[in-house]
């Protein structure tokens, strides 16, 4: 996913001018929400993600979120919350989590900016590439118990078989 931009100085600008940058030269829908919050949509493997960044400068921080659109059935919300337990203890960076407003699984990662002058290009994209492959890696694994009525335990075994090529 690299993108050529323009070289920045090191400050500690509002990494979202950095993120609008990116956004648009991938040429993905999005809406700056005001300056301090950047929303985008980006396709994945099983559907497409909402991303969000939101700039926290009292912290020097750069919260980021890639929400799943799937939906977890108040019946579901128990196994639901054992397969996310199960899917972080094999993260290295991020976690998921149950957004409460919307009952939708959400990725999350900060990025702590404080000293480091700055957001750079490849931090973003790591961002972002970290956050799209481990949806993309779990996604079945929400279905599977959401609507196929598997265990956690049995999700997170099917969502670890590494495939190689396609069908």
């Amino acid at each position: 996913m690299t993108v050529s931009l323009v070289e920045r100085s090191p400050t500690n600008s509002n990494p979202l001018d950095l993120v609008e940058e990116i956004v648009s030269a991938h040429d993905w829908p999005f809406e700056r929400a005001g300056e301090e919050e950047l929303l985008a949509q980006i396709a994945g493997r099983w559907g497409d993600y909402r991303l969000l960044f939101a700039w926290h400068p009292e912290l020097c921080a750069l919260q980021f979120s890639c929400a799943l659109d799937v939906k977890v059935p108040d019946a579901k919300r128990r196994p639901v919350v054992d397969l996310l337990a199960m899917m972080n203890e094999s993260l290295w960076a991020g976690h998921f989590e149950l957004c409460p407003e919307e009952a939708a699984p959400i990725f999350r990662h900060s990025l702590l900016l404080r000293g480091a002058g700055g957001a750079s290009v490849e931090q973003v994209e790591d961002l972002v590439d970290i956050a799209v492959a481990e949806a993309d890696r779990f996604y079945p694994a929400f279905q599977f118990v959401i609507w196929g009525g598997k265990s956690a335990a049995d999700a997170m075994v099917s969502a670890m078989i590494d495939t190689v090529g396609e069908a």
